[in-house]
């Protein structure tokens, strides 16, 4: 009998992005991993060995949600994992990103894929998992009308940037072109300007007091959703996550579900999951 080889396989799995806190911090990226090549220096989203399908059998493909923002007092959520499932290999599960915390209630940022940027006062942000994403950023919201914390991106922490911005993503070009996805949302500012910026990535911007005018996170980035100022502002959900798959063309079995977007990249064909589906090896 003669064996049947492995389909070799590169992947990036992105999970959806945190909520923005109501009168409070940035949502978190939703948790970065992938086997191709990492264009950054951060240390995020680190490069792990490509899957060996098998042929003939089905792969399940899970592109999580965002997290939800909402009205002063709705509590943030964090986002849906996102993963790669089936026969021969080990599950590839991204976590998602960690909602912003919110006033009055769940101040701290929550955990997450990359963790949720600090609510009102002096609140921690949330932690991000290892190898996928970084930690929200601490708020420094209250007193003073400064930003609230800045989610954390699959690339940096919230706040690196300065106060409340929303941690950078990393760039990938698994699709045949660099793009940037899983930055952090910025955090709400509890005073007359604007809130603080989202990560690049997909990340949104925060607002400010008494406004809606804090920004959802990308859809199909895992971006972090922008945080709320006080009184009557909302915050914003996190952007939906997104699962790619790259293979030979000549291993290309034409086979999935979901209607993913199928592209030639050199050699190559790339598959974009921007919802849940499937892929026979």
């Amino acid at each position: 009998m003669i064996a049947v080889p492995p389909v070799p396989a590169d992947f990036l799995v992105i999970a959806g992005g945190g909520g923005g806190g109501t009168n409070g911090g940035g949502g978190g990226a939703g948790g970065y991993r992938n086997s191709y090549l990492t264009e950054t220096s951060g240390g995020g989203g680190s490069s792990e060995a490509s899957l060996s399908l098998t042929r003939g059998s089905v792969y399940t493909i899970t592109v999580g949600g965002g997290g939800t923002g909402g009205p002063y007092p709705t509590n943030s959520t964090n986002g849906v994992d996102s993963s790669i499932s089936g026969s021969g290999i080990t599950t590839i599960t991204s976590a998602g990103g960690g909602g912003g915390g919110s006033n009055p209630a769940a101040s701290a940022g929550k955990n997450g894929g990359s963790g949720g940027g600090g609510g009102y006062a002096t609140e921690a942000g949330g932690s991000g998992t290892a190898n996928q994403g970084y930690a929200g950023g601490p708020s420094v919201g209250s007193p003073g009308g400064l930003p609230y914390g800045g989610g954390g991106g699959a690339g940096e922490a919230g706040n690196t940037d300065g106060d409340g911005q929303g941690g950078d993503g990393v760039a990938s070009s698994i699709t045949g072109s660099s793009v940037t996805r899983g930055g952090g949302g910025g955090g709400g500012r509890q005073g007359p300007a604007a809130g603080a910026a989202g990560g690049d990535g997909g990340g949104g911007a925060g607002g400010e007091i008494e406004t809606s005018n804090a920004v959802a996170g990308t859809a199909n980035t895992g971006g972090g959703g922008g945080g709320s100022g006080g009184g009557s502002g909302t915050s914003k959900n996190g952007g939906k996550g997104v699962v790619i798959l790259r293979v030979s063309t000549a291993d290309y079995s034409g086979t999935t579900t979901g209607s993913p977007t199928v592209t030639p990249a050199g050699a190559d064909t790339v598959l974009i999951f921007n919802d849940s589906g499937s892929y026979t090896a």
